[in-house]
């Protein structure tokens, strides 16, 4: 079994979170995307956005989006005004009675208005709240591919590793990506990639092994310890944390790796000196900040935290370890 090194999540935090400056305009701390949100699911796409926008309103009012279904758009418009809502995304039962050239023209249309805005966006979130119909991850498939065609980083959670799990191409070798699967969706990423089941003796080996054999993407394997590997290296981030487990706080892990791995590329880019991954920084910063949330929340609220309080603690937790002044 191999060694897994710590990583100092607060220094990292440190190092990606930017300064305020009274000069930045709006969008630039960062311009985040949820692709995700259908009928039966409106609250972990809000989660995922509202996530990301209180991280970057730290730095100044941003932008955070959210692609969804015509039925879950004005249910997750009526959580927040302060997300920005585009009803676009189709789901089979809008298209049924429609022949396969109609279909066709219906997808063209989701991308084309996705496509719209792609360049913009710094980063994409795909999958919370996305269900698992046919018709609507075809869409989603090629919304993907046309993140890639434009190298924007996207991080895949919920239903989206259901997609991913079903069609590895669609990550593989993209080193942009990230997953951040809980342990049933590694278990059956495990199981498809690897042909074996999760070894939990020498789980740092396989989560390299997992991550190298999809073309070297970074994976956050959620857990009592989060482990984070992109093929090469696994750290694990251990601090903080709560006793108490709400549903949606992957949504608020998959919001946040947004909104960091943006800002570390935007860090690597201005300095040659640095060599870090971005993903991995990304990932590392999100998941002590959330952990850190998490645990500030559990002290205030105790048995009754919600996932809604873990996300009210977010701006705290980062001012905490990186001071506005």
């Amino acid at each position: 079994m191999s060694s897994t090194t710590e990583a100092d999540a607060e220094s990292v935090l440190r190092l990606v979170t930017p300064s305020l400056d009274l000069k930045r305009h709006k969008g630039q701390a960062g311009k985040i995307a949820v692709i995700g949100g259908c009928r039966e699911y409106t609250g972990a796409p809000y989660f995922a956005a509202i996530s990301a926008l209180k991280i970057v309103s730290s730095f100044g009012a941003d932008l955070s989006h959210v692609f969804c279904t015509k039925d879950a758009a004005p249910v997750i418009k009526s959580y927040s005004p302060e997300l920005i809502v585009h009803p676009v995304l189709e789901e089979s039962y809008t298209v049924s009675h429609f022949s396969e050239e109609e279909k066709r023209q219906v997808q063209e249309r989701v991308v084309g208005e996705v496509d719209k805005w792609m360049e913009r966006f710094d980063c994409l979130v795909i999958g919370p709240g996305l269900g698992r119909d046919p018709f609507l991850l075809e869409c989603v498939s090629k919304i993907m591919l046309l993140a890639k065609k434009f190298s924007v980083p996207f991080v895949v959670d919920g239903d989206g590793l259901f997609l991913v799990t079903n069609s590895i191409d669609l990550v593989n070798s993209y080193p942009l990506a990230v997953l951040t699967p809980n342990v049933n969706e590694y278990k059956r990423l495990v199981q498809r990639v690897l042909n074996c089941e999760v070894d939990e003796e020498n789980a740092e080996d396989q989560l390299r092994s997992l991550a190298s054999q999809i073309g070297g993407v970074t994976i956050l394997r959620k857990g009592k310890s989060d482990l984070i590997s992109n093929g090469e290296i696994v750290k694990s981030v251990s601090i903080y944390g709560s006793p108490r487990r709400c549903g949606g706080q992957g949504d608020i892990l998959s919001g946040s790796v947004a909104v960091f791995l943006s800002w570390s590329q935007q860090l690597i880019s201005g300095h040659e000196s640095l060599s870090e991954n971005p993903a991995i920084l990304g990932c590392i910063a999100a998941s002590g900040l959330l952990r850190k949330a998490t645990s500030l929340a559990f002290t205030k609220h105790k048995r009754s935290t919600l996932t809604s309080d873990i996300i009210e603690c977010l701006g705290e937790s980062l001012e905490d370890i990186c001071p506005a002044s």
